[in-house]
């Protein structure tokens, strides 16, 4: 959204003097114009995973085209400059299309103390790749040269409640102590690494939704895409299993012990979660089921509280992931048009 200096100073103070509940019912009053959007980068394999670094950088992960029966070897972690160019940083990650032609591989990533840590679903890897010496330009790493760890062995092995037997480590945030707590997709479980050990453990299951199952069909299973800490609990966004009912996706609170509640309801398949700069959940909407496939143009970017949802843009085409960088400006990434807009506000 395009706003006048006054007005956004406004709201920054706004932020500051009033409660979240206040702070929306004045945006809802005032009715500001919806952000100010435009294309920065296109062209990329299947975008997941988007880092901003504090000099506006972005670090990206691209799946690859997984386009031959074995899988390929072209998924890609790249750097973005500010300006908008693509910089491969690490190349070769093994890649797979599944039969509905979804490319799966590597998810997403974090950068901590110049390290990027990457998630690679298929093979349960967590790479560790130190990027303190890399600058645009330079020749690209190999990934059979990057260090791991092996998640996908104890979280297959691990007697989960409703077990799934299956594991898809897709996202990651840093939380209490700095350990890592990563979102399994496919375990429906978040799963927590300890920073000083490399210890894992099993810090929360996600529940099922409830009130969705009908006859002999179970509830539809509750997906976990996305993680964040705001210091004090873990904020968790849903992606609902099929048949991907509508607005039955949640952002589920966990406290420190690992105890699941409702944060907010009433969503349609969050494929992602950042934290805006009140502290309080932003997410992206993928789209809506037709009963035949999802719908085109159908997400939306909504920031939530406790109290209500509030849509600032709509009719984006499948949003995969966001980024905050810096106050008001935020990147979507769409991993099925392989672009990344920039909104600012």
């Amino acid at each position: 959204m395009r706003i006048k200096i006054t007005f956004f100073l406004s709201l920054l103070l706004l932020l500051g003097t009033t409660s979240c509940e206040e702070f929306y019912d004045i945006v809802e009053e005032l009715k500001p114009r919806p952000p100010k959007v435009k294309d920065f980068v296109s062209g990329l394999a299947s975008p997941i995973g988007i880092e901003a670094d504090p000099s506006g950088q972005l670090w990206v992960t691209e799946a690859g085209t997984g386009n031959t029966p074995t899988g390929t070897s072209d998924g890609q972690v790249s750097l973005i400059t500010p300006e908008g160019k693509v910089y491969p940083v690490a190349q070769g990650f093994t890649s797979f299309k599944s039969a509905e032609g979804v490319v799966n591989g590597l998810n997403h990533l974090i950068l901590k103390d110049e390290v990027l840590w990457i998630l690679h679903g298929i093979e349960g890897r967590l790479y560790k790749l130190d990027v303190s010496n890399f600058r645009p330009g330079d020749k690209p790493k190999q990934a059979k040269d990057v260090d791991y760890e092996d998640l996908g062995k104890f979280i297959l092995g691990y007697d989960f409640k409703e077990d799934t037997n299956e594991s898809n480590i897709y996202n990651i945030t840093i939380g209490p102590d700095d350990d890592f707590f990563i979102a399994d997709a496919a375990a429906n479980a978040i799963i927590r690494r300890d920073a000083g050990s490399g210890e894992l453990s099993v810090f929360a299951e996600v529940p099922a939704i409830a009130g969705t199952g009908s006859g002999e069909l179970p509830p539809a299973q509750s997906v976990p895409s996305g993680i964040v800490f705001d210091g004090e609990r873990f904020l968790v966004s849903t992606f609902t299993g099929y048949p991907f009912p509508a607005q039955k996706a949640v952002i589920y609170e966990l406290d420190l012990q690992g105890n699941v509640s409702v944060y907010q309801s009433g969503f349609s398949n969050l494929t992602d979660i950042k934290l805006g700069t009140d502290r309080h959940p932003v997410v992206v909407e993928y789209s809506n089921w037709t009963g035949q496939g999802f719908a085109p143009n159908a997400g939306r970017f909504i920031f939530s509280s406790r109290r209500k949802n509030v849509a600032l843009l709509s009719g984006l085409n499948f949003p995969t992931s966001i980024e905050r960088s810096g106050l008001k400006t935020y990147y979507i990434l769409s991993n099925t048009d392989g672009k990344i807009d920039r909104a600012v506000f």
